[in-house]
């Protein structure tokens, strides 16, 4: 990747990342808010319903946090609706007055949902369709099979992984955010990029499942593998992005798996019939030329930097939380954790949270402690760290806080920030953590202030700014890792919201903040590190003038 992409990725940071009033509303604009993606993205591909889930058959929450704790489950037609369910389905509708609007199991911004999953199966018992590429519809929890391919093409593809693997895929529509959120939508959708692997990790783990990001692919290859190069089935439309690929298999196979796909299986499936041509959603669909050139910039291509697979870096200790359940996480399943999740749109300004359940939550975030659950699904080291306002933690002091997610950077960080912070660790604070205090005081109007003056950022338990190691990240492996580095903070925000919920709390991914702000409180200078996306935490305001209804109508 060449200098100038860098430069470019650089500078689209830095020159939207205030522009929070902006919006790119046009005379016909479609609000997909209050619309879930339409049945069919794919006019005249097949269409497969998948078996209704009606019975809760996943183990306790916490236990997907233990290696091997969790049986893997034979590869069916039953348990690829079990892993869509878990990951990108529908989780409830809402409803005020005539207005209805779906929410899902993964996260998005402004409930936009960008983002497009995709599977690629094998043969898979109870499913007919055969191996292929499948896009897949979260409104009628159904997939549409995008193209077919013969047996021997899936062993080609799948070569030196083991059986029972699938492969699970994400792209991005860049338009559904760009609507509404203008130039800053790019990098939303890299937020709900990270929002959806970490769902993928999560509803593998609780199918006893390993999900591994093939960090080797290339952009080009993504999009062959998901069609999304064929020009003439997206005439008319708006493109799809290709994002990434993960292989998913169970979590008995051995350690050390490809992490990447033949490109020339790849150029065969491309030369396969493929079926259907592309919806679309707006015909008031504007150009953002900014976007574009971005994405031209962050662009993966053959020859760049490989990562270490995440079995060969992963350490090998018990993770923290498993040391650290509560008497509600021995009963709470998974399923109930995944399928409640919510963003909250208001806090009460006064529910206050135990040291020990504040050190959990944010446990789930720690990937240096151990091999756990989303992290052990990429490739990567910790590039992000946590900047926090603490405000309603029984048993720590207000103020401010560093949680250091790779604790050989300390020193690094230490030297970047003001020279008064304390850099004490709290009494309590579990060893290994990286927990620290810089400052004792009452943050709650500077949080809220930093985060485009919402006041949820100060009436929770606790919100932060996520810290990226942002010039170095860039320089080590070239301008795609841009993308990256908000898909590892997306993906933080997915275990914060899980966590959150199994706390008995609730928490919210906050967008819109003011960079500048957030830099001067740490004493932050130039670009080698930049806030990416900030978080809150605390007991949620339920508006009762809401009608929750089911998801599908066998969840009645």
């Amino acid at each position: 990747m060449d200098d100038e992409s860098i430069r470019q990725a650089i500078f689209y940071h830095e020159t939207t990342k205030h522009n929070y009033h902006r919006y790119a509303r046009g005379p016909g604009y479609l609000d997909w808010s209050n619309q879930p993606d339409p049945f069919r993205r794919f006019s005249g591909a097949p269409v497969f319903y998948l078996p209704a889930i009606v019975a809760d058959e996943s183990p306790p929450y916490r236990e997907i946090f233990r290696p091997g704790a969790i049986p893997p489950e034979p590869l069916t037609a039953y348990t690829v609706s079990r892993f869509l369910e878990l990951s990108l389905a529908v989780s409830a509708w809402k409803q005020a007055g005539d207005v209805r609007w779906a929410l899902r199991s993964n996260p998005s911004s402004g409930n936009l949902h960008p983002t497009e999953g995709y599977l690629v199966l094998p043969s898979v018992e109870g499913f007919d369709a055969g191996p292929g590429v499948y896009h897949y519809c979260a409104r009628e929890h159904a997939l549409e099979r995008r193209a077919g391919f013969s047996e021997e093409t899936w062993s080609g593809l799948t070569r030196g992984f083991p059986p029972g693997t699938f492969l699970a895929g994400l792209t991005s529509i860049h338009w559904r955010e760009a609507w509404k959120y203008g130039e800053r939508a790019f990098r939303y959708c890299q937020h709900d990029v990270g929002h959806a692997l970490a769902a993928y990790r999560v509803a593998s783990a609780i199918l006893g499942w390993n999900a591994v990001l093939l960090e080797e692919m290339d952009d080009p290859g993504l999009s062959r593998l998901f069609g999304i190069d064929r020009e003439a089935d997206f005439q008319g439309a708006e493109r799809e992005h290709p994002d990434l690929v993960c292989a998913v298999f169970p979590n008995t196979a051995r350690a050390e798996i490809p992490l990447g796909l033949d490109p020339a299986v790849l150029s065969q499936i491309a030369e396969e019939e493929w079926a259907g041509r592309a919806n679309r959603l707006s015909h008031d669909a504007r150009a953002w030329d900014i976007i574009d050139a971005v994405a031209r910039a962050t662009w993966k291509s053959g020859g760049t930097v490989s990562l270490k697979s995440p079995r060969q870096s992963a350490r090998e200790t018990p993770g923290l939380c498993e040391g650290m359940s509560s008497a509600r996480s021995e009963r709470v399943t998974a399923r109930q954790i995944v399928r409640q999740r919510r963003s909250a749109v208001a806090f009460d300004g006064t529910t206050h949270i135990d040291a020990s359940e504040f050190y959990r939550i944010l446990s789930h975030a720690a990937p240096s402690i151990s091999p756990i659950v989303p992290w052990d699904a990429i490739a990567w080291p910790p590039r992000v760290h946590f900047c926090l306002f603490v405000h309603r933690a029984r048993g720590l002091p207000p103020g401010l806080y560093f949680l250091v997610r790779d604790l050989e950077k300390l020193g690094r960080l230490k030297s970047a920030f003001k020279l008064e912070f304390a850099w004490q660790e709290p009494d309590g604070c579990p060893a290994g953590l990286g927990l620290y205090l810089l400052q004792k005081g009452d943050f709650r109007g500077l949080a809220a202030q930093v985060s485009c003056t919402q006041d949820i950022a100060g009436d929770g338990a606790f919100s932060l700014g996520m810290i990226a190691e942002f010039s170095a990240s860039l320089e080590e492996y070239g301008a795609w890792f841009y993308r990256r580095l908000f898909w590892e903070s997306g993906m933080a925000g997915q275990a914060l919201y899980l966590a959150a919920e199994e706390a008995g709390v609730r928490g919210t991914g906050i967008g819109c903040y003011f960079d500048d702000p957030v830099h001067q409180i740490l004493g932050i200078e130039g670009n080698a590190f930049q806030s990416l996306y900030h978080f809150t935490v605390g007991g949620p305001v339920e508006d009762d003038r809401l009608t929750t209804l089911p998801a599908y109508p066998w969840s009645r």
